[in-house]
């Protein structure tokens, strides 16, 4: 028997995510709550190929250069730990780290800093933007800091940091960029467009910017934004991807309480009908309001 938490779900709604990483757990995620699935993986981590700014920037953490390192992603600390490892035996970098005070970004660098023997004496609470880290540095007394990014440059998070009177030392170690095969994306573009689903899942800010760039290229764009702001659910993860939409004149019609991706998933399951109603309602109306005109 199913409990009442189990019984809310999508109903058959056609539900479209563009998540790469754990395109698979998506999936399983939407089918769990009775979505009818399509995952077009959006986004491709690319290390970068020239390690010579990375080694520098290790030699300097060995130096004991750094008070704090602050920690944006797991990938990148993933990345960071497999460059360094080409170079330095791992426990040295492990070392390193343990001498400074490591700020996590949620809890996927700290789950990749455990396997390492290293701890986080800072998460940084939910929602885990960069905002949230500012006034968390502004409590504490280190002021040389490094930070390790994530797939683009942050530059207001750097002038935050460092108008607190802060040296800082942004490492780049991966870049974000479009996947291999287009195909499922080019699917997604069309599917929003011609109005093939009834749901779309957001959980990173590139998602939007590479949806948009493709359907530009296929000349839809103009659709895919009308059908997303008229017609479909925008399922958003949380803060920075609210001000990624907004940023495109868009809205998220659901925000879990909690940006995870199984508590967006479970939240949209829940929320969704009612929205695609509201949405519809809205849609007649203006209809009937323009033939009345």
């Amino acid at each position: 028997m199913k409990d009442s938490s189990e019984a809310i779900g999508f109903g058959g709604l056609r539900v479209l995510s563009l998540e790469s990483r754990r395109a698979d757990l998506m999936e399983q995620l939407i089918r769990r709550h009775d979505g009818d699935p399509f995952v077009a993986p959006s986004v491709k981590e690319i290390p970068f190929e020239q390690h010579d700014e990375v080694y520098r920037w290790a030699e300097r953490l060995f130096a004991n250069d750094f008070e704090m390192l602050v920690l944006m992603t797991g990938a990148g600390l993933t990345f960071l730990r497999d460059i360094l490892a080409e170079r330095y035996p791992l426990e040295r970098f492990a070392e390193a780290l343990r001498k400074v005070t490591i700020v996590s970004r949620g809890p996927k660098p700290a789950a990749v800093l455990h396997d390492m023997g290293v701890s986080a004496r800072v998460m940084v609470p939910e929602p885990n933007t960069w905002r949230e880290i500012v006034p968390v540095i502004a409590g504490r007394t280190e002021r040389r800091i490094a930070i390790q990014e994530y797939g683009r440059a942050n530059p207001e998070f750097v002038a935050a940091i460092e108008e607190l009177g802060a040296e800082v030392s942004a490492i780049s170690i991966y870049r974000w960029a479009l996947p291999d095969d287009l195909g499922p994306l080019s699917e997604a573009v069309r599917r929003i467009a011609e109005r093939e689903c009834d749901v779309v899942l957001f959980t990173t800010s590139i998602q939007l910017t590479h949806l948009l760039e493709v359907a530009a290229k296929m000349g839809r764009s103009a659709e895919v934004r009308r059908a997303l702001a008229e017609d479909l659910a925008i399922g958003s993860v949380g803060p920075v991807m609210d001000a990624a939409l907004a940023d495109c004149g868009l809205s998220p019609d659901i925000v879990p309480a909690h940006p995870k991706m199984p508590v967006l998933v479970r939240t949209a399951a829940e929320m969704a009908a009612s929205v695609l109603a509201r949405k519809r309602r809205i849609a007649v109306g203006e209809k009937l309001s323009a033939i009345g005109t």
